[in-house]
């Protein structure tokens, strides 16, 4: 006979099943069944066992790009140096703009772009993702740069925010490498939301005076709403920049509108509709630059309108980041913020896009590229830098192969940061605020989303307009604390809070129509809340076990933040439909607890004519528990003496859907799972006699699969095994066997009580 594995524990002979008893044509021998405990010891050694391959792709899974670059081809290289080539258009002129946010010089952003696109297809899991400056990200860079240069004046805005993309990189960098990217899911979707809506209103507010000219005349910087009331208070002072803002910003997205009606109705012609659209931007910046030029050729000393101004030649600012304890310690505050954004743009997008083109994305991986990206950067003179959503988009669109095409974007970046920077001089910054403004419109959610969180939870409905308020009246970083820590309590509430259901069976006929339109029917029971929460058809009646039987589902982890929540609720509705063991408990007033709800007078609250069952047993349907805590078994055994005193008698406890064998192992070592009675109902399967551990899981389904279609004529010598342990048998397969297990131990309890009863009888009577 074959031995299981330890872990999956032993089967040892035992007589064979009475085939009058089962059903079966012919005995057929029987196993018995023995679940293995689980061990710390065990546990620790499946985890280090044979750890060199584990260390080695470890360390090797840091660097993705090994996977594929030996497969590098001519076709996959046409696809990446087009859409590199297209990013590379798109992003010098939105990384100068975005640089003006994070209150930097224009070749900060050209910096930042080009150490993001070189740099990150080394550790990149993601192929479309574009790293460089963002909107909302240099937005809050600019606050802080704000906020520091205020307090260490002597300190220059670049130094700041190279210090700033240094200590982020690293924090995100080390969360990567102790693989915690799990967290990331702790942000929901609509505080991503709030966050890209209260960010995008703040800096389009914050644009709108630099494209009409009078953002001289006060602080664009303020809270949304203070800016939005100083724009019409100055807006008399606005000027030739109006001009150039406005008609850019309408110019940028009549293209888009022309070409995406276009490409739908010229479907043949999609792909060049699609560059045009992709390369509108770099359209408007030549065209407004141009006009720039001509308008202020002769007025170079005064400018009748914003222009850029002068953009060095070269990598002017590379060297070691200057981080010292004073400035470190100043940017402590700032961190938290910086991360967040940081790791819920990219890794947002990241996902997004795997899932679009079906292609698995490594947060963990993630975390480091965006880590080493912004550690390494500064070293260029680059600031904090992410992800961003509208060139990603663009890169997937154009039709890029691998991670590698960040490297043609640079080489256009490199191209611009070398030729190109005296013809920036003539930049519109009216244009450039067009630029912005266009960019983040993108990130407001639309109001098709909103109706959908509003038919999906309202109260995250209200959280998005929580998070989106306070950004407005406050700034991006409040918003963000706002929108998580709302989001936070929301989660603890619901896990504290989580709703147990009692539920009844329901007999239920599965109509089944086959290929040749035969209808078969199968009847079985499904078990539903008695209360019809679930939204079950109200002309469904569902059965209650009765006879002192309970059946208590729980939906959550029975930890210990709602272990209490759950077992009060049960104990309560147990209370109110069973009655007490011993219906005088207490013979006089003094042995009465000062706290039970009762008259002066004992005697008179016991009513000889309650028809209410006495508690039996407890069915506890743990389908749904994946956890079970310390606090969370401790309020179980209390539950448990409490139910035993109350019935005058041992409350059977029956437990279904363990799926955790550490549940079992805590259950277990509380007095859970026995019966002195045994095993009572069995849920048992039909098996070879003799399994080969060897065999793959599709081998030995195969097995079985001929077994039972040749109906034992195989020569595999199928027995009857037990689906669980024999010497647990509180514990069950489903919630029939745990009921049937419980009206069976019912009967024998009534057998025994009469027996009891006539005894004393016969006694009193001699």
């Amino acid at each position: 006979m074959t031995k299981a594995p330890e872990t999956e524990g032993t089967y040892l002979p035992s007589p064979p099943y009475q085939s009058t008893m089962l059903n079966i044509p012919n005995p057929l021998p029987q196993q018995e069944y023995r679940e293995s405990r689980p061990t710390v010891e065990n546990w620790l050694k499946s985890k280090i066992r044979n750890p060199k391959p584990k260390i080695k792709n470890y360390f090797i899974s840091f660097f993705p790009f090994l996977t594929w670059i030996y497969r590098y081809n001519l076709s996959w290289f046409w696809g990446d140096l087009i859409a590199g080539l297209t990013v590379g258009a798109i992003v010098i002129p939105q990384s100068m703009a975005y640089a003006g946010l994070a209150k930097l010089a224009p070749q900060f952003g050209l910096y930042s772009s080009f150490v993001g696109v070189m740099i990150y297809w080394f550790f990149a899991t993601s192929k479309d993702v574009s790293i460089g400056p963002v909107a909302v990200l240099s937005a809050l860079t600019g606050t802080v740069l704000d906020d520091i240069h205020k307090m260490y004046p002597e300190l220059e805005l670049h130094v700041i925010a190279s210090a700033l993309a240094v200590l982020s990189g690293c924090v995100v960098c080390l969360l990567g490498i102790l693989r915690l990217g799990f967290i990331v899911d702790f942000i929901p979707l609509p505080s991503l939301a709030a966050f890209m809506t209260g960010s995008a209103l703040n800096i389009a507010m914050g644009q709108i005076p630099t494209l009409m000219g009078n953002n001289k005349l006060f602080d664009t910087r303020q809270s949304t709403y203070l800016v939005f009331i100083n724009f019409w208070k100055y807006i008399k002072y606005c000027n030739l920049n109006a001009a150039l803002g406005l008609t850019a910003l309408f110019l940028l997205y009549f293209v888009r509108f022309v070409c995406t009606r276009a490409a739908q109705r010229y479907p043949t012609r999609a792909k060049m509709f699609f560059f045009i659209n992709t390369l509108r931007t770099a359209f408007v910046i030549l065209l407004y630059l141009l006009i720039s030029f001509l308008i202020n050729r002769e007025h170079k000393s005064k400018p009748r309108t914003s222009l850029l101004g002068a953009v060095p030649r070269g990598f002017q600012n590379m060297g070691v980041p200057h981080i010292d304890k004073k400035l470190a310690s100043a940017l402590l505050e700032y961190l938290p913020s910086t991360v967040i954004v940081l790791l819920i743009e990219h890794i947002a997008i990241a996902k997004s896009f795997g899932r679009i083109n079906n292609y698995i994305v490594d947060p963990n991986q993630e975390m480091i590229a965006i880590g080493v990206t912004n550690m390494f950067g500064p070293f260029f003179g680059a600031y904090p830098a992410t992800g961003s959503f509208s060139r990603t988009a663009i890169k997937s669109k154009a039709g890029v192969r691998t991670p590698l095409a960040g490297l043609f974007s640079g080489m256009v970046i490199i191209l611009a940061i070398y030729a190109l920077t005296p013809v920036f001089y003539w930049v519109s910054q009216a244009s450039l605020a067009a630029v912005i403004i266009h960019a983040v419109g993108d990130l407001i959610i639309e109001p098709s989303t909103l109706k959908q969180f509003w038919q999906v939870s309202p109260i995250e409905f209200l959280i998005f307009w929580a998070a989106v308020i306070v950004t407005i009246f406050s700034n991006i970083e409040d918003g963000i604390y706002v929108s998580i820590a709302s989001s936070g309590a929301l989660l603890l509430y619901r896990i504290a809070k989580a709703r147990g259901q009692f539920v009844g069976r329901v007999q239920i006929h599965q109509i089944i129509l086959t290929a040749d339109n035969q209808i078969r029917s199968a009847i079985r029971n499904i078990y539903v809340p008695l209360d019809r929460s679930d939204g079950t058809n109200p002309r469904v009646i569902p059965i209650s076990p009765g006879n002192g039987i309970f059946i208590y589902r729980i939906h959550e982890g029975f930890l210990y933040p709602n272990a209490a929540h759950y077992t009060e609720k049960m104990v309560n509705q147990i209370f109110s439909e069973t009655r007490a063991g011993n219906a005088s408990p207490y013979t006089n007033l003094g042995q009465q607890p000062w706290n039970l709800q009762t008259s002066r007078h004992p005697e008179k609250d016991n009513h000889l004519d309650d028809n209410r069952p006495r508690l039996h047993a407890l069915i506890l349907d743990f389908t749904g528990v994946p956890h079970l805590d310390i606090t969370g078994l401790q309020n179980l055994v209390d539950v448990r003496r409490q139910l035993d005193v109350y019935a005058d008698w041992k409350v059977s406890w029956h437990f279904v859907g363990l799926s955790n064998v550490w549940i079992k192992r805590a259950l277990i070592s509380a007095g859970f799972g026995s019966s002195d009675q045994g095993r009572t109902v069995f849920s048992v399967t039909q098996a070879p006699n003799e399994v080969d551990h060897e065999n793959t899981r599709e081998e030995n389904t195969m097995i079985l699969e001929n077994m039972q279609s040749n109906n034992n004529a195989s020569g595999t010598n199928p027995v009857l095994i037990p689906i669980l342990d024999i010497d647990r048998p509180l514990f069950h397969a489903d919630l029939d066997e745990a009921y049937e297990a419980a009206v069976a131990s019912l009967s024998v309890r009534q057998t025994s009580a009469d027996l009891t009863t006539s005894t004393t009888t016969s006694t009193t009577a001699s």
